[in-house]
């Protein structure tokens, strides 16, 4: 099976300091694959690198998604074509409408991909689905993005982002933090629901609690800046009772 999103010895450094030095990682259509390992191992830099945050610099190695080189190709390009980071601490946008926001996203999307842009009844016919879906009262759409949202609120405006933009590629960083069980649970479901054959997922979590909701296909152990082990569900559950002691002393 060809891998939607194929990484080769990635590298890359942040200021002049090398965070990734070598991560290896296919992820293939139609699978979610969970991405584990103790702090400052690389999660949220291999998030920020795949979908071009300025400051995290490649030195190494290569990335592909559906074949095309994502590092030849602009964030927006990246967007366009599919690639979406749901972010662990969400930004507040003041005096723009989450609903403004999203649309302005949505059209340019479409435009970059060669589509008519959507019109308004059909956007917010299909935001009230959305947001129906999440648990999120229309009024808060109408607000600034993400001002005055709780944690958990945030999140759930993340994953209506999603749902709403439909992305091929899903990165979910620490999408758990912060989150009480019920916000956990809807979470979840939005995260679900955008489960197909034509999309894939990186999930990238310190804790096992989520896997229970969002139940992976393959879980890998980052760890000094590349995958040290893979394996099944099951992984992720040895990780939670013995730790990460022993997939650091290999990746040192």
């Amino acid at each position: 099976m060809t891998a939607m999103l194929s990484i080769t010895n990635l590298h890359a450094t942040v200021g002049d300091k090398p965070i990734l030095k070598g991560l290896t990682l296919d992820v293939p259509a139609g699978e979610v694959h969970a991405i584990m390992g103790p702090n400052g191992a690389g999660k949220s830099t291999l998030g920020y690198v795949l979908t071009g945050r300025p400051g995290y610099e490649v030195t190494g190695g290569s990335a592909t998604l559906d074949g095309q080189d994502l590092f030849a190709l602009a964030p927006d390009e990246r967007s366009a074509k599919g690639m979406f980071l749901s972010f662990q601490y969400p930004l507040e946008i003041p005096g723009v409408p989450a609903l403004t926001f999203i649309r302005t996203a949505l059209n340019a999307q479409r435009k970059a991909r060669g589509e008519d842009e959507i019109a308004a009844p059909a956007f917010l016919k299909m935001a009230r689905e959305k947001a129906a879906a999440l648990k999120i009262d229309f009024e808060m759409l109408k607000r600034g993005l993400n001002v005055g949202f709780s944690g958990g609120e945030k999140k759930r405006m993340e994953i209506f982002q999603m749902a709403m933009l439909e992305p091929r590629f899903l990165i979910l960083d620490e999408t758990d933090s912060g989150l009480d069980i019920d916000a956990l649970r809807i979470v979840s479901d939005g995260v679900n629901a955008m489960r197909s054959a034509e999309r894939a997922m990186l999930v990238i979590t310190h804790y096992q609690r989520l896997l229970d909701y969002i139940k992976p296909d393959r879980v890998h152990v980052l760890s000094g800046g590349k995958i040290v082990a893979s394996g099944g569900p099951e992984l992720a559950h040895q990780l939670e009772a013995e730790g990460y002691d022993k997939y650091v002393q290999v990746a040192a």
